[in-house]
């Protein structure tokens, strides 16, 4: 385990059996993290929908709603005919007073100058959080880790102390989770070559999808 092997073959069994993807497929993820390429401001407003929507949500059903979120936004729907397709009004809000102000919001981003500053800056916007600030910033094109709860129980099985998971919590990261999250992805980007933001969708579709059982190394 935590090898380049083991992380391989997730990565072959993911793909054969359609898994790929988290708000895009594998590889353009991969694409995007290697060349991180500004995004124009009606896509950024799209990406920040889909991690507004994906919170609490399995990715099929927010890969669904999104979908007719976007296309009636670009139809000029306001945000009460949003709400009449999610049923979420702070989520819907958040939605459409980003995708109003996407031109201000795309052009703040890209003009903050490091990654930090572009995580401080998001976590400005309606209804992103520091995790969902992580999420954002990776589908952006960003090499950074989303540290949700899978990932946090990776981090803490990597640690190879149990009682770790009793401090795992998706609103507060614990620093030394944290520290043992670090440490494992710095050791797999060692042994494969790839991008930590790449490992990351890789490992929490891995761990989303049963492809790792915690118990079973516990």
């Amino acid at each position: 385990m935590f090898d380049a092997g083991w992380f391989f073959d997730l990565d072959k069994t993911l793909r054969a059996r359609g898994l790929d993807s988290d708000a895009h497929s594998f590889d353009e993820i991969l694409a995007r993290l290697k060349s991180c390429v500004p995004l124009s401001p009606d896509a950024f407003a799209d990406e920040c929908a889909y991690v507004i929507l994906a919170g609490g949500f399995s990715q099929k059903t927010a890969k669904k709603i999104h979908k007719i979120i976007c296309e009636k936004l670009r139809a000029g729907a306001d945000a009460d005919c949003l709400f009449n397709v999610f049923h979420n009004k702070n989520k819907v809000n958040a939605i459409y007073k980003i995708w109003q102000n996407r031109d201000a919001f795309a052009r703040g981003y890209y003009a903050q100058k490091t990654l930090d500053d572009k995580l401080k800056y998001i976590q400005t916007l309606p209804h992103i959080g520091k995790i969902t600030a992580n999420h954002l910033a990776r589908n952006l094109g960003e090499n950074i880790v989303k540290y949700d709860i899978w990932i946090q129980r990776l981090g803490a099985l990597y640690a190879g102390n149990s009682a770790f998971f009793a401090n795992i919590d998706n609103g507060k990261l614990n620093p030394d989770i944290k520290k043992y999250c670090d440490a494992m992805f710095a050791h797999l980007v060692r042994e494969t070559g790839l991008p930590l933001g790449y490992i990351d969708v890789v490992l929490w579709k891995a761990c989303q999808n049963k492809l790792i059982i915690m118990d079973d190394y516990l």
